[in-house]
């Protein structure tokens, strides 16, 4: 299925019906006094994220969605019936933006979340509301109220607990089809990848993980130039990047590892420029094609030198597969501690005793697997 990941569609919630101004005439009760029914609700429009849905392309065919007008009230204190609501079902992930204001309305990150898009309008009152002391035949009534209309802009962003970053053809497609359930398609071509994967790494039974491929990015990718940019949104969502560096070279006299420090500069540089806030995340570097080189440690320290980096790093090998399973062991362990740590976080907010917790382990707050250490 094609992947689309931004979508703008419009949203008439149903007005509400009117209220009806009648009144009680039946044999032998000539002053039977007002009994016009309320006006029913028009009917509104809800969004829910479905995790079994994961892209957004149904509403580029349907824009617009309409709900139905509530029913007039009759009499005989006869209430108008409700019209139904219409529930739009999007991906885990989406945000919704307001399309002429591009405020943020909703940010649907969680299976099941529901909002309203639109109102529906509320009915009218019947005469049967008006009735007093003083007013024994009253023949006021109210219109139902017109229901919300907006016109939004729904945005999927793609949630994974790892994100692949690299240049293109820096063997990101390669690695993410070779740990994982993904199945990319792969070329020796500048941006083979046109939208982003996602595959599911697993690791044992009860222990996984999700990644993200996006398309590979380029200097200036931040102002618009190449195909990454416009999906940078997508590694916003992530705990980690992988930062793949092709270390190889065809060419025995061209120097590949300062050519690939310069690289990594530049993507990094565009990560500060697109959003600070993805620059700080967690990066691991993940040094590739390692088997057509030389002395892949001796490539390893000096990249390592050059970049001032004192981070994770790993050398692998995605067409063969060689230092894969310690790269992906490695993610699940700092993974697994990162939720937890997260979980105990979100205990302590609730006022929860997390020392009685058989998950408070403070010796694991960083994993032992982790590669930083």
């Amino acid at each position: 299925m094609k992947f689309v990941d931004e979508a703008t569609i419009e949203v008439i919630a149903g007005k509400g019906g009117n209220g009806a101004a009648s009144f009680r005439r039946e044999k032998f009760i000539p002053k039977g006094g007002p009994d016009g029914g309320d006006g029913g609700r028009g009917g509104s429009i809800y969004a829910i994220a479905d995790r079994n849905i994961n892209t957004l392309v149904d509403f580029r065919y349907a824009r617009l969605h309409r709900a139905k007008n509530g029913e007039h009230g009759r009499g005989s204190d006869q209430y108008g019936a409700a019209a139904p609501d219409i529930t739009l079902k999007v991906p885990v992930g989406t945000s919704i933006y307001d399309a002429d204001t591009n405020e943020l309305l909703f940010d649907l990150d969680r299976h099941g979340q529901k909002v309203t898009l639109a109102a529906g309008g509320q009915g009218g009152l019947g005469n049967l509301h008006f009735k007093s002391s003083t007013n024994r035949a009253p023949r006021q009534f109210t219109y139902g109220k017109e229901g919300e209309q907006r016109r939004l802009r729904l945005e999927l962003k793609v949630l994974a607990d790892v994100g692949l970053l690299g240049l293109p053809n820096a063997g990101k497609s390669t690695l993410i089809s070779k740990v994982s359930n993904a199945r990319p398609k792969i070329a020796d071509y500048p941006f083979t990848t046109l939208h982003p994967n996602l595959g599911v790494v697993r690791t044992s039974e009860s222990r996984s993980f999700v990644i993200a491929d996006i398309p590979g990015l380029i200097e200036g990718a931040s102002e618009g130039a190449g195909l990454g940019h416009l999906f940078l949104r997508h590694l916003s969502r992530t705990r980690v990047l992988l930062h793949i560096i092709d270390v190889s070279s065809p060419d025995p006299e061209f120097d590949a590892v300062e050519q690939a420090a310069a690289d990594a500069r530049a993507i990094v540089e565009e990560l500060r420029r697109y959003d600070p806030a993805l620059y700080e995340k967690p990066r691991w570097l993940v040094l590739n094609k390692l088997d057509m080189v030389e002395d892949p440690e001796a490539a390893k320290q000096r990249l390592c030198k050059l970049l001032d980096w004192n981070g994770p790093v790993f050398g692998i090998s995605a067409i063969t597969g060689e230092g894969t399973r310690e790269l992906i062991w490695a993610l699940q362990d700092w993974l697994d501690a990162e939720k937890q740590r997260e979980n105990i976080e979100q205990d302590k907010l609730a006022g929860l005793h997390v020392e009685d917790d058989p998950r408070f382990d403070p010796s694991r707050s960083t994993p032992d697997s982790d590669p930083a250490n």
